[in-house]
């Protein structure tokens, strides 16, 4: 296995134990130390243990979290992953109250890799059709995409009740 094959399979577990399953020892396993996430600003200066801290906000605000992996292109020690996410908003999530609305949006994250562990990250979402879909805005609905058609589902990499 090539390298980039290699750092696309520590990726795809990364999607897989850490976003979807909320798992913190992958977290332990599959991020470095020195991890740097330039995505959220890190409350405690451990960007690490804040990773983990976003699993258990989101494990207490969504419910059947799937993430479909659309694309994944890797060279050198960089991978990129264009993901859809999907879930339902259960609980408090992002200063919202509980909607019990579904949304799915597509997402980009960049990942550096160094000896076979995440050491910095990026992400960007849709995060004007996360809030239409969940009410917050105007001009969402129950199971609308962020261009107001209804949203698709996608066969998911996983689920995460």
């Amino acid at each position: 296995m090539s390298n980039t094959d290699e750092n696309k399979a520590v990726v795809r577990r990364f999607i897989e134990e850490i976003l979807v399953r909320g798992d913190k020892a992958a977290v332990d396993e599959l991020v470095a130390d020195d991890f740097v996430a330039h995505t959220w600003p890190s409350a405690g200066g451990n960007a690490k243990e804040d990773l983990k801290g976003a699993i258990d906000r989101v494990g207490k605000g969504l419910s059947d979290v799937e993430f479909t992996v659309d694309d994944v292109i890797a060279e050198g020690d960089r991978v990129a992953a264009r993901l859809t996410s999907a879930a339902t908003q259960t609980g408090e999530f992002m200063n919202l109250p509980p909607s019990g609305r579904h949304y799915s949006i597509e997402e980009i994250h960049w990942f550096r890799l160094r000896d076979g562990k995440v050491v910095e990250h990026w992400h960007q979402m849709d995060q004007m059709g996360l809030m239409k879909q969940l009410g917050a805005m105007p001009g969402g609905g129950s199971g609308a995409s962020s261009d107001g058609s209804a949203a698709r589902q996608p066969e998911a990499a996983g689920t995460r009740s």
